[in-house]
C-alpha cells in the first residue's frame, strides 16, 4: 500500500550504534533516508531517542546517581544538542526541522490532545519535518509516557498515520532470545498480538535506552489497534526506511487490527495507562461486545489500581481478556464502592452522581 504519512522511532542503541556516543554518520544515513521519502512528497515525523546520551557526552559522562533528576538534567542539557545536529543534517537537504515535547498529559486531556494534533498537523502541511520527544526535563513518573516506543505509538495515533517504524538494534521479533537460542528464528509478520507474542519477548541490556521488546510489542499493539500498521526493524540495515516503505520482508510487520478510528476514538487509546482495570462479569463483557451497551456499576465485579475521573483504563473479563478501553466517569474508590450496585443507588452511595454509567458507550472503545 502506498504509505503517506510515517512515524520513524530512533532508538538510543541506534542513533550511537552501540557505543556511549551519538554516531553521526549513522544519523546522517537515517536523515539521508527521511529526505529522500520528503522529496516524494511522503510526511515524516520523526520520534527520537538520544537527549540523554547526547548530555551525557555534553558533559564528558560523568559519574551521576541513577535518580529522575540527574536523567532530567541530561535530558535538558541534550535536547537541544539533539535537536541542533538534526537541524544541521536535514538544513543539507533545505527541510525544516520543529522540536515538540510530549508528556501523556498531553495526549489524555482532550484540549491539550486537539491542540498537539493540530500543531503536528500544521507542520506538516507547511512540510516542516516535526522531531518529538518526551519532555523529560519536566514529566514525573506518574505523567511519564515511560519510553519512546510507546511514545512513538501515541503519536502514531495522534497523527493518523498509515505506517510506524520502529528501528532498534534487532532484527525484529524472534521467536526465542537469539542470543541464547540457536534456533530462535525472526516472525516476517504478526496478525494479532497475543500472549503468545508477548511470550516471545525479552528485555534490554544496552543499558543506553530505556525500552526492550516488550515496549515494542505494547507499541506495535497500540498503534496497530489505532489503524497503523508497525515494523520493527534492525536501524543498522542499508536504506531500512526506504525499503519498509516499498513494502520490502524486513523485520517484523505487524497489520493493522482495525480500521480508522474516528478521532475522539483514536484520542482514548492514545491516552490509555496500563494503570488502571475494570474487573467486569460476562453479562457485562457480552453487553459490551455485542448489543452496544455502556457499562453500569451492577456489571462491576473489581477495579484494580488508582485513577481519577476522566481517566482511560481498560476493561477486563474475570478470565483477563482486556475486552475494551474508555473514559470512566467514577475515579477508582468511588467504582469500588458502587460496584454490583444499581445505577439508581449511586447519588445514595457517593452523595452525588455524575450519572448512570461508569463508562459511557461513546467513550468506549471495543478492542
Amino acid at each position: 500500500m502506498p504509505y503517506r504519512r510515517i512515524v520513524i522511532k530512533l532508538g538510543t542503541s541506534v542513533l550511537t550504534a552501540g557505543t556511549p556516543y551519538l554516531n553521526r554518520p549513522r544519523l546522517i544515513e537515517l536523515v539521508r533516508q527521511c529526505a529522500r521519502l520528503h522529496a516524494h512528497g511522503r510526511e515524516v515525523i520523526l520520534v527520537s531517542s538520544g537527549a540523554m546520551a547526547a548530555g551525557k557526552e555534553q558533559m564528558g559522562f560523568p559519574e551521576l546517581p541513577p535518580d529522575v533528576p540527574a536523567k532530567q538534567m541530561l535530558s535538558a542539557v541534550g535536547q537541544p544538542r539533539l535537536m541542533a545536529l538534526y537541524s544541521q543534517f536535514f538544513g543539507i537537504y533545505d527541510i525544516p526541522v520543529a522540536q515538540m515535547l510530549l508528556t501523556r498529559e498531553d495526549l489524555q486531556g482532550r484540549r491539550r490532545y486537539l491542540n498537539a494534533r493540530q500543531t503536528l498537523t500544521a507542520l506538516l502541511r507547511h512540510r516542516v519535518l516535526p522531531v518529538v520527544n518526551e519532555n523529560d526535563t519536566v514529566t514525573a513518573e506518574e505523567i511519564r509516557v515511560g519510553d519512546n516506543d510507546n511514545l512513538s505509538a501515541m503519536v502514531a495515533t495522534l497523527a493518523e498515520a498509515d505506517l510506524l517504524i520502529m528501528l532498534t538494534d534487532q532484527p525484529g521479533l524472534f521467536t526465542a532470545d537469539p542470543r541464547t537460542d540457536p534456533h530462535a528464528r525472526l516472525i516476517a509478520q504478526v496478525e494479532a498480538i497475543d500472549e503468545r507474542i508477548y511470550a516471545m519477548a525479552g528485555g534490554t541490556e544496552t543499558g543506553l535506552g530505556t525500552g526492550g521488546m516488550i515496549t515494542k510489542l505494547q507499541a506495535a499493539e497500540t498503534a496497530t489497534r489505532g489503524g497503523t500498521e508497525v515494523v520493527i526493524a534492525a536501524g543498522d540495515e542499508p536504506d531500512i526506511i526506504l525499503r519498509l516503505v516499498r513494502g520490502e520482508a524486513l523485520g517484523t510487520r505487524f497489520l493493522p487490527r482495525s480500521h480508522r478510528l474516528e478521532h475522539r476514538k483514536r484520542w482514548i487509546l492514545a491516552g490509555y495507562t496500563a494503570s488502571g482495570r475494570i474487573i467486569v462479569d460476562d453479562g457485562a463483557a457480552q453487553a459490551l461486545r455485542t448489543m452496544g451497551r455502556s457499562l453500569l456499576p451492577i456489571g462491576i465485579l473489581a477495579v484494580q489500581g488508582e485513577f481519577q475521573r476522566g481517566d482511560t483504563v481498560g476493561v477486563y473479563t474475570a478470565s483477563g481478556r482486556e475486552i475494551a478501553r474508555g473514559l470512566v466517569r467514577y475515579a477508582s474508590d468511588d467504582i469500588r464502592r458502587i460496584a454490583r450496585r444499581h445505577s439508581d443507588d449511586i447519588e445514595s452511595i457517593l452523595g452525588y452522581t455524575y450519572g448512570p454509567t461508569v463508562i459511557h458507550r461513546n467513550d468506549l472503545v471495543l478492542l
